[in-house]
């Protein structure tokens, strides 16, 4: 990241910055393994919903301070000293917070890329699984943390992960706290790629400069139709192609990619 860029977030530990096409979030705890605040947990998906109705973003970065990414949510902050909250607070929350978080990942036409170094867990883990491309160094730790910690798992963990690893992982993560490493994760799907730590920053950063000079809006589109496909038919995966399809032919970027192929260059798109 650019050390001339500041930081347009009021929230301690979350930084946000644009850089061209490109929203930047970074989780800036390290000292804390970049776990989630209560405050951090209620500002990011509005952040992401923010991003996908804003034109001039074209792709969303996350990543971590330090040596790792996310270490889930800060539960231990959120317990610390204090009157305990009323029954119900968790069911009242969750809604605005975690459950809300992982939906905006998934639903947000702009394309997502998680670089993904040292733990990721719990709610960590489940925004890489959420993110259209997940980059991981090979070293990188994927947990499931709460049945160890004697709790059941929340924020789409039961939904993501049989999904991405298999119902067999799945179990094994989530029952057993069994993790899975960058490179275990990559070999099973899981995940985009893994890599050796060193390289996980300047691929990370080309995988996103790429998306952000993409032609926006088939992306998007594409990015919706794969997410609406995954519970649905054959004949409603095909109308909804047919939707985007029409859309995206409608675009300038359309009439640039027919045009470099006629003239034999590559295309020059603006996202529009």
């Amino acid at each position: 990241m650019h050390a001339s860029l500041r930081s347009e977030s009021t929230v301690p530990g979350l930084g946000v910055y644009r850089d061209g096409g490109v929203l930047r979030i970074r989780f800036e705890r390290p000292e804390k393994r970049n776990a989630l605040s209560a405050e951090m947990r209620q500002a990011l998906p509005g952040l992401i919903e923010a991003a996908g109705r804003d034109e001039s973003v074209r792709a969303i970065l996350l990543s971590g301070e330090g040596e790792h990414f996310c270490g889930g949510a800060d539960i231990v902050a959120q317990n610390a000293g204090g009157e305990r909250p009323r029954v119900g607070s968790l069911q009242r929350r969750l809604p605005q917070e975690a459950h809300r978080l992982i939906p905006a990942l998934l639903e947000v036409q702009t394309p997502v890329v998680c670089a993904v170094r040292g733990h990721a867990s719990g709610i960590g883990l489940h925004m890489a699984l959420a993110a259209d491309f997940c980059l991981a160094a090979d070293s990188a730790r994927f947990w499931e943390p709460f049945a160890r910690r004697g709790f059941a798992a929340d924020s789409g963990a039961s939904w993501l992960l049989p999904r991405a690893f298999g119902l067999a992982r799945a179990r094994e993560m989530l029952l057993l706290g069994v993790e899975q490493s960058g490179a275990q994760a990559a070999a099973c799907g899981a995940i985009h790629r893994a890599l050796p730590g060193a390289e996980l920053e300047g691929a990370s950063e080309a995988l996103v400069a790429e998306l952000a000079g993409s032609a926006t809006v088939a992306v998007g589109l594409m990015k919706w139709c794969l997410r609406q496909a995954q519970d649905a038919s054959l004949e409603q995966a095909l109308a909804n192609e047919a939707f985007a399809l029409e859309l995206s032919s409608r675009s300038r970027d359309f009439r640039e990619g027919l045009k470099a192929f006629q003239e034999k260059r590559e295309p020059k798109f603006e996202g529009r």
